[in-house]
């Protein structure tokens, strides 16, 4: 068995290979709990159907794995009020669903791109992205409702009856065994702070999206929204879609859009819920609640064009990009760790340092900021450093095994043998396959661990 890294990591040092291979690695696997098929009601329809999940691993999934998305989309904004009041309107809409006693909570989060998703159990993010394309808080309740919606015909838990939770072992493998040229590298910088973008998210049939919609429709008028929020967001992301496409990749991908979706709100608002129609779209509230946020408009644009960038891998475009988001918003915590991904995609590990150390002391709670420290100290050959990044990260957000391998690189790079085999045997505990875990048993072999 060939082991994954070259003598020099054994030696204390790192390779270029060595550390663009343990970037992929940052950012793949997760190990998911065992769920077993059986029989449940349907909460919308009250009929009996084939599910893999109970409603308590349906949570049991949420609370493993939202916190590693919100991570990835770099942490809920730091404005309370922004989050109290998405947090306000949410509870109204969800007391109206069928499953009003789920554990729903929400927040924004500091990502770009347009897109809203929930998990399983309720956990609930908007991004910063399609906070600013809405004006009004009745379309807000549309987005939510929708979101909702998802919980309470329990899509996630269908979709795992046909797989969904295989293919997010596949997407994030995939980041792993991802190409180990330095030209790739961002794209493996990307992911390392979390699962990459919306790896963990389930993808939605246009069925699913036709009765989220219905059913958000319904809930947001019951909890006293004008419908006609639901057919405005609809047109909204008709527009933007034409216009920003690149913003709107990623909600696309989770939740197919089509001109039929928004003619059926648009017929549904006329018919069905017509008698709601007059009702306030709440335009002022929405505004009140997110201006600070609009303030800073200009500064989003560059980061979303800078994002753009870096996915083409035009580093210098993307850096300028970035540059411009942070004269306008030197504080911003994704704007800072966006800067540093560049940096580190145009290996300058010491540049990146200073970025990262500046995301730290604004935001010292959020986890991505920890991985990424971690990873460019890997550059810098700052073993133990990198080692207290990851084991910090690991005690914020637990459940990423390929933290406790980035631990062990770092105390075998230190020449502290019995404390990377115990790390590499805890990560054997959860992953027995693929590159990693050969370079982890031939360590254990290597240092007569196991014979």
């Amino acid at each position: 068995m060939t082991s994954l890294f070259s003598d020099r990591a054994y030696k204390g040092e790192l390779s270029r290979r060595d550390f663009v291979r343990l970037t992929a690695i940052a950012g793949a696997g997760i190990a998911l709990p065992q769920v077993l098929v059986g029989c449940a009601v349907d909460p919308v329809t009250g009929e009996k159907t084939l599910v893999m999940m109970s409603e308590q691993e349906e949570i049991a999934i949420d609370r493993k794995h939202s916190a590693h998305q919100f991570s990835a989309d770099y942490g809920a904004v730091q404005d309370q009020q922004l989050n109290n009041y998405i947090s306000e309107v949410g509870a109204t809409i969800a007391e109206m669903s069928h499953r009003p006693h789920m554990p729903y909570n929400y927040r924004v989060v500091n990502a770009t791109y347009v897109n809203a998703y929930t998990f399983p159990g309720g956990s609930m993010a908007t991004t910063r992205g399609i906070m600013l394309e809405m004006d009004n808080e009745a379309q807000l309740a549309g987005l939510l409702g929708h979101e909702i919606g998802h919980v309470n015909a329990r899509h996630t838990a269908e979709r795992s009856t046909r797989g969904m939770l295989a293919q997010i072992v596949v997407a994030t493998a995939a980041i792993a065994v991802a190409t180990t040229e330095y030209s790739d590298y961002a794209g493996l910088v990307s992911a390392a702070g979390g699962f990459g973008a919306g790896a963990l998210l389930a993808k939605y049939s246009r069925d699913n999206e036709r009765e989220a919609d219905a059913l958000g429709m319904e809930y947001m008028t019951r909890s006293g929204h004008n419908p006609k929020g639901m057919v405005g967001l609809m047109d909204m992301l008709r527009t933007q879609s034409k216009h920003k496409p690149n913003a709107l990749e990623m909600m696309f991908s989770s939740h197919p859009m089509s001109d039929e979706r928004y003619a059926t709100a648009k017929k549904n608002a006329d018919t069905k819920f017509v008698e709601w129609g007059n009702r306030p779209i709440l335009q002022e509230r929405y505004m009140d609640n997110t201006a600070s946020l609009r303030k800073m408009r200009s500064a989003i644009e560059a980061m979303q064009n800078g994002e753009v960038s870096m996915a083409k891998k035009e580093y210098p475009t993307a850096e300028k990009e970035f540059s411009k988001a942070l004269k306008q918003a030197p504080d911003d915590y994704a704007g800072l760790v966006l800067m540093a991904k560049c940096q580190m995609a145009q290996e300058k590990p010491n540049e990146a340092k200073q970025y990262l150390e500046q995301a730290k002391r604004i935001n010292p709670e959020e986890g991505q900021v920890l991985q990424l420290s971690g990873i460019n100290q890997l550059a810098l050959n700052q073993f133990d450093a990198a080692y207290k990044n990851f084991d910090r990260y690991e005690k914020q957000l637990p459940g990423n095994p390929n933290t406790i391998f980035l631990k062990a690189v770092s105390l075998e790079s230190m020449q502290n043998t019995k404390g990377a085999a115990l790390e590499y045997n805890r990560y054997l505990q959860q992953v027995n396959t693929g590159s990693q875990a050969q370079h982890a048993y031939q360590r254990l072999v290597d240092w007569g661990y196991v014979q």
